[in-house]
């Protein structure tokens, strides 16, 4: 049975981890939590809020997804969208699902990541 999503595991490219950093701790608002020693050799870098987290792999010929994203839930959206666009970030709103405020971002390696609160 399962009981929870552990982590989401993302792709990026060599050398990106500075620029991931700064996207997912200062805009996103997250903490950077250490890769285990064995793991931390490959690079990239692994962020958590609450109990959601995000690990960033480094892969060699690295290509975002256009389509797979995580669906991340967030409280004040409004708020939240303003956050991003003053980091310079991309947001693009989208009101297709019902009961549901969602945008679209992007982080600086070009993974989508999608942003919705429930209600209205």
């Amino acid at each position: 049975m399962l009981t929870a999503v552990d982590h989401v595991q993302l792709a990026a490219p060599p050398g990106s981890e500075d620029a991931l950093r700064a996207y997912y701790t200062e805009a996103l608002g997250m903490t950077e939590i250490p890769k285990p020693p064995a793991l931390a050799v490959n690079g990239g870098c692994w962020f958590q809020a609450g109990s959601v987290q995000l690990h960033l792999g480094i892969e060699e010929s690295f290509r975002p997804s256009r389509k797979a994203h995580p669906g991340l839930r967030v409280r004040g959206i409004e708020a939240y969208a303003d956050r991003l666009a003053a980091h310079g970030a991309k947001v693009v709103w989208n009101h297709d699902l019902p009961g549901h405020r969602r945008f679209h971002s992007e982080d600086p390696a070009g993974n989508v990541l999608e942003f919705l609160e429930p209600g209205r």
